[in-house]
């Protein structure tokens, strides 16, 4: 739909309800990432404002720009990786919600759907896994041994303990082992404490690398 004759906020609103009503996502294209970034912030209050618990609450993603020109050396920051990661692997999944994206980033390529499949990290507990073989899966996909995680991308060994800051994921994790199992997940904060947020199984945490 093509809408015009919005004042402040109203657009957001519109766009609110419209994402309620529909039985599938809606892409929301955007003149440019700040315009991006205000959409967000406006449509996640009205639908947090509205929200009630006999209806689900709808997500909302932003699929951010590189935020760095075609020759520049260095990386974009592990935030926007992490961001654009996230999106990629749970769009195929999306049944209802909001997408928003600006018109030069959807201009540009991105990797096959199955390459994030691929690059996946998804683990449960329970799962039979060598904490070595994890640890050379991370090094292998370009995270960082850390002796504290802070940031996306990076990881931290210490006895039978692991935590991880995946790429898609808006907290670390720590994953608890005995012997070859995996016998506890947990987000904790970037201060080492734990939050209490056990999860049975972690599937958007993405090992990918950023992909030009």
């Amino acid at each position: 739909n093509h809408w015009q004759g919005f004042a402040g906020s109203s657009r957001a609103l519109a766009i609110a309800e419209q994402a309620k009503q529909a039985d599938q996502p809606i892409i929301v294209i955007c003149n440019d990432a700040p315009q991006v970034w205000h959409l967000q912030q406006e449509i996640e209050y009205f639908l947090d404002k509205n929200h009630s618990d006999e209806t689900p609450e709808l997500p909302v993603f932003s699929f951010p720009d590189w935020e760095t020109l075609p020759y520049d050396n260095f990386s974009p920051h592990q935030d926007i990786v992490s961001q654009r990661l996230l999106t990629l692997y749970q769009l195929p999944r999306l049944k209802q919600g909001i997408v928003l994206i600006s018109v030069s980033t959807l201009l540009l390529k991105l990797p096959p759907r199955e390459y994030i499949e691929q690059n996946s990290l998804i683990m449960h507990t329970g799962q039979e896994l060598n904490m070595h073989d994890v640890r050379s899966l991370f090094e292998q996909h370009g995270y960082n041994a850390v002796n504290q995680v802070y940031s996306h991308g990076e990881f931290a060994v210490r006895g039978s303990i692991l935590d991880v800051f995946p790429m898609g994921s808006d907290k670390p994790l720590r994953i608890d082992f005995f012997d070859d199992e995996t016998t506890g997940l947990e987000g904790f904060g970037t201060m080492g404490t734990r939050n209490g947020d056990r999860h049975r199984h972690l599937s958007n945490g993405q090992l990918a690398h950023p992909v030009n």
